[in-house]
């Protein structure tokens, strides 16, 4: 039987908060943490966001750093949220030499290159503009996270969009299967920047109010940012460090339908092949499913589709199902990895969170948990992250039986 991937770590910073029990307090509270722009410098201020309620000096004193790391907003909050995880794990430095270090962004240090870039445009860049370019790819935000930690056997970075936690978790999922890693810390992070709002405006898919997901009046996405970790280990590992046991990873999988650069198809085919074939792996019948997180983005075609792809796996009786975005925003690369943490709030503590901002069905029957459920015995959750270009990803956590019963 191959090796199982147990969580024993977890680490996140939102517009919910910061740290683990933060975010749980906000959830049970039920509000929206989604408002005006505060942090970012934008002439776009007619678009909510989910922004930490942190300024970049605040956070720099928090953490004791100077530049360059106190001009990224990314990689601040990778900080904080991967100590965290390492914190909660009980990883020392020699558990780090074994450990993989794995982050999902798009943006990187982008908010960084925005403030030198017009310098460059126009001739007039100094050396500190020069300078600061070469924090802008994603492999440099990761790499000022990891080595804040401690010394890794391998650092990387995942970027497919909306989906890059996800398949960070994954990525460190299978080097932990192939016996290549014994732990790996993973997840992602992601600042709001003006290349990052401007981009999504020039699409049309913004909401001018707060999002709606699942709500048949639904106008589009209202930006986040935000960052989480997760330490993963093997079975072998974490029984041999007695570690606490948050959840077992149990079933992943990615696939691309390659439908659009942007679009989902309309029987949302990259979805099912996700959801269907991480239940597969996971082992389970898709009615064991006691919880899904969606994708859950707010626009008009996400939203529809995510649920053609629901019905084709479960038919007319869908699970509990809710989209948190509307609490956090949607945290574009780091969105799988911060659900993923919600995720295991619903299996700990048995907080199944509602769907803010719902009032019609897109079609009967389809409606999402409208109300907090506590005290719920969740066993399986499905976590849903798909990517622009079809790059879909989808998680299964689930209690961890020491038994090895399903």
């Amino acid at each position: 039987m191959s090796e199982r991937i147990l969580v024993t770590g977890a680490g996140i910073v939102s517009a919910l908060g910061r740290g683990v029990e933060a975010t749980y307090g906000a959830l049970l509270q039920g509000d929206s943490r989604i408002g005006r722009v505060r942090h970012l410098r934008t002439e776009h201020v007619e678009c909510p966001v989910g922004e930490v309620d942190m300024s970049n000096e605040e956070m720099a004193s928090l953490l004791g750093v100077s530049y360059p790391v106190s001009a990224l907003r990314t990689v601040m909050m990778g900080m904080m949220a991967s100590r965290e995880a390492v914190d909660m794990a009980g990883l020392d430095v020699g558990d780090l030499s074994r450990s993989a270090f794995i982050s999902g962004t798009t943006v990187g240090g982008m908010d960084n290159t925005e403030e030198h870039f017009r310098a460059l445009m126009d001739a007039e860049a100094t050396d500190a503009d020069y300078e600061a370019m070469k924090y802008n790819d994603c492999g440099a935000s990761t790499d000022l996270m990891a080595g804040a930690l401690g010394h890794f056997r391998m650092v990387t970075s995942t970027s497919t969009a909306c989906s890059s936690a996800a398949n960070a978790i994954i990525l460190g999922a299978n080097l932990i299967r192939a016996g290549l890693v014994d732990m790996a810390v993973v997840g992602g992070s992601e600042a709001l920047t003006r290349f990052h709002l401007n981009g999504f405006n020039t699409l049309m898919i913004l909401d001018t109010e707060r999002c709606r997901p699942f709500d048949r009046d639904r106008r589009g996405i209202n930006l986040g940012e935000g960052a989480a970790y997760l330490v993963l280990e093997s079975e072998r590992s974490a029984l041999a460090r007695r570690a606490r046991i948050l959840a077992e990873l149990c079933g992943y999988a990615n696939a691309c339908d390659a439908f659009h650069q942007t679009a989902t198809s309309e029987n949302g085919e990259g979805a099912f092949l996700a959801m269907s074939r991480a239940l597969s792996m996971a082992g389970i019948a898709p009615e064991r499913v006691d919880y899904v997180n969606a994708h859950g983005t707010g626009t008009p075609n996400n939203d529809v589709c995510e649920l053609a792809a629901m019905r084709r796996i479960w038919g007319e009786h869908l699970p509990p199902f809710s989209s948190t975005k509307a609490f956090t925003g949607h945290t574009t690369s780091a969105s799988g990895s911060i659900e993923a943490v919600i995720c295991l709030l619903a299996i700990m503590r048995g907080l199944i969170p509602r769907n803010i901002g719902w009032g019609n069905p897109i079609e009967e029957g389809a409606v999402p948990v409208l109300d907090n459920v506590e005290g719920a015995d969740v066993r399986y959750v499905v976590d849903n992250s798909f990517g622009f270009g079809g790059n879909d990803s989808s998680l299964v956590f689930s209690k961890y039986n020491d038994d090895n019963g399903k």
